[in-house]
């Protein structure tokens, strides 16, 4: 209640109503270290409704993580530890980022199910319960999480995964920022998670302790369905919380006005004297209490040595494990590994990006055990099954296209985007392995709120997006992504990467690797695009400054640039022949992630776009959005700036002028604009 008021605005509510059950969990259920926060051992703990953020913040403070009452003062403001919801990498004991509701459910599943995959990677064979991989994922959530579809997509999935190791406790006050829930939602939830496949109690305060209706926070009996949901292993665990939002406020209690906004200082007061406080004291915590409640971190230390003996063990035993562990948890690739990369030979006919992706999995997985993923139920189309590689599954639901085991390396993530790209997330955020997803490019807005939460989280996600642009052709104007390339640029921290050829995909898969602090999106054809003839033109190395010469102009003095990406590469090299046949020094630069290329120096940017040559052109099979900064003034774009048709992609590019004429076309209009044509028609 102080900080919300100190602050001036916040969501008290639920962060009183849960306070007994975030102290339940961080002082006498989870296994964690207040002194280690990054602790291996340690169990998760994810509070989806991060809008309470002060749930999490004063356990924190209480178990001693390092924040202090002086934090808790300054919620919300600049430059504390404190801001309005939860970031990971900015206060120590967070986990994930959780703003947007429903991703932290979808965050702890893919925690759940990184816990599994590293237990199969380390120690397979030990007794269930026995390995030192072996901990628990707890989520706080709430009416918001629940409601959101997310929740639903990454739910399924857990139901199908049969995560033992993950427990949700649902917040159910039913009250939201409109008040009374039942305005908008009348479902049984727990009916719903029991229809998923998980195991479901439920613990009502509102009932009394002995079933008189009166409110009792009875947190024996929450803490007997956590031992009950720990007991049980062969499903994820849903608990509704029964619980009245800002209780004991004797007049704001289970209303929509103590959600998100502060008491007042009269509330406050009279739920000071509910309570038994002094109304006229803030930020009072007894020394006792604080003295208490702290206890916890020195069980901690306790149980972290227990575990580290446990696991000193377990490496005497396992020394290619331990070398593994150290590897993984150093965020390290291993030597040598880029020697797996294929190399694919010049080739007119060529290979679809999509394809060659397929083989670089194929060619890494028995050299990185830490890369697995799968699909939103286009494993086929996206390439993205490693060949031979054991569905991730119970082995019950694996099925004959699809063998696999509990410890297996590809997943299947159903026709679920948008819960594929929350549980992405935490399987990054738990730590050692690499995750990546794949869609076509098109539905990646399904999935837009996880992919901008892995950016600001700073996770190696590796999205792998097919059917790039209007070359998938026939499936039409609503399959192909005209505007998507722009807008997924436009989130800061993800590196948008548009492949030429099968060697330029082979050169991204090795960026997106090496790249452990920020999301990769690789955009991929549909269509066979030519692999490009090295020994003619400049190494696909160049993909890793995310821009680079592909073909000079004679006399290394171009008076036009083209500028092209995926597809369109190709069409540029055609263009270059005529114009340098009319007689106009052409480059062409191959630019497959502007991100890469703006964070060169500035003298290698020059090299490869002088300032003095202003004459270019962007060709992209796209909305020309993204391309103003490159091109400049006087630049021209080939690009699409409506929606596509359904056809034939030959038939598609040529109607919509992706073709070598319509680029010199482009070129000389350029030229014209800064006056090295003058007299004549340019075709623009």
């Amino acid at each position: 209640m102080d900080a919300v008021e100190k602050s001036g605005n916040g969501h008290p509510g639920t962060a009183m109503s849960l306070a007994p059950a975030a102290y339940l969990l961080f002082n006498k259920v989870m296994r964690h270290d207040p002194t280690d926060p990054q602790w291996t051992g340690r169990d998760r703990f994810v509070l989806s409704c991060g809008h309470s953020s002060l749930t999490l913040y004063i356990q924190l403070y209480l178990s001693g993580y390092g924040l202090s009452l002086d934090d808790l003062a300054s919620l919300r403001q600049w430059g504390s530890l404190t801001p309005g919801h939860p970031e990971l990498g900015h206060t120590p004991g967070v986990e994930v980022t959780t703003g947007p509701l429903g991703q932290g459910i979808g965050n702890a599943v893919g925690m759940a199910m990184a816990a599994r995959r590293e237990r199969g990677l380390f120690d397979p064979d030990a007794a269930p319960g026995t390995s030192v991989f072996d901990h628990q994922v707890y989520v706080l959530c709430s009416d918001g999480d629940i409601e959101e579809g997310v929740t639903h997509e990454s739910s399924a999935i857990a139901g199908v995964q049969k995560l033992g190791n993950l427990t949700v406790i649902y917040d159910d006050n039913e009250i939201s920022i409109e008040d009374d829930t039942r305005i908008a939602k009348n479902e049984d939830v727990g009916a719903r998670y029991a229809a998923y496949g998980w195991h479901v109690q439920t613990v009502d305060w509102r009932q009394g302790k002995d079933g008189n209706g009166e409110y009792h926070e009875d947190v024996e009996a929450l803490h007997a369905a956590i031992e009950a949901a720990k007991a049980v292993t062969d499903r994820p665990s849903f608990i509704v919380l029964r619980t009245i939002i800002g209780w004991p406020a004797p007049n704001k209690q289970d209303t929509g006005k103590i959600h998100g906004s502060a008491l007042g200082a009269e509330e406050v007061a009279a739920t000071k004297q509910v309570m038994g406080l002094d109304p006229n004291e803030t930020f009072a915590v007894a020394d006792e209490v604080l003295e208490h409640a702290r206890q916890v971190s020195a069980r901690g230390r306790e149980a972290h040595a227990e575990w580290d003996k446990a696991f000193a063990a377990w490496a005497a035993g396992n020394a290619e494990g331990k070398k593994l562990h150290e590897r993984l948890a150093a965020k390290a690739l291993p030597e040598g590994w880029t020697k797996k990369l294929p190399e694919f030979p010049a080739d007119e006919k060529g290979l679809a990006t999509r394809a060659a992706s397929g083989k670089v999995l194929d060619a890494l997985a028995p050299v990185l055990p830490e890369l697995w993923g799968g699909s939103a139920d286009l494993a086929e189309s996206n390439n993205t099954t490693m060949k031979g590689e054991p569905s991730f599954i119970p082995a019950e639901y694996a099925t004959k296209a699809f063998p696999g085991h509990e410890y297996g390396r590809t997943l299947h993530f159903g026709i679920r985007e948008h819960g594929m790209g929350s549980i992405l997330n935490g399987i990054a955020a738990h730590g050692a392995t690499r995750p990546y997803g794949g869609t076509f490019l098109v539905f990646s807005d399904y999935m837009r709120g996880a992919v901008r939460l892995s950016a600001l989280m700073k996770l190696p996600v590796v999205y792998v997006w097919t059917h790039d642009s209007i070359g998938l052709g026939e499936d039409g104007p609503t399959h192909q992504p005209i505007e998507t390339l722009s807008a997924l640029r436009a989130i800061i921290g993800l590196d948008v990467v548009r492949p030429a050829d099968a060697n330029e995909t082979a050169w991204a898969w090795r960026g997106a690797l090496e790249h452990t602090d920020r999301p990769t999106a690789l955009a991929l054809s549909r269509q066979n695009l030519p692999t490009i003839d090295r020994s003619k033109y400049a190494s696909a190395e160049g993909v890793l400054k995310g821009g680079y010469i592909l073909s000079e102009a004679s006399g290394g003095d171009p008076h036009v640039i083209l500028i092209g990406t995926g597809s369109e590469v190709a069409i540029c090299l055609t263009a270059q022949e005529r114009l340098e046949a009319e007689g106009t020094p052409t480059r062409v630069v191959s630019m497959p992630c502007q991100e890469w290329f703006y964070e060169q120096d500035t003298a290698y940017q020059q090299r490869v776009l002088p300032r003095g040559v202003k004459a270019r052109v962007a060709v992209e099979a796209g909305i020309r959005m993204s391309w103003d900064r490159l091109i400049g003034d006087a630049g021209e774009a080939v690009s699409i700036e409506h929606y596509g048709a359904s056809a034939p992609a030959k038939i598609l590019f040529e109607q919509f002028g992706f073709t070598a004429d319509n680029v010199v076309a482009k070129a000389n209009a350029a030229l014209a604009k800064v006056g090295e044509i003058t007299g004549h028609k340019t075709g623009n």
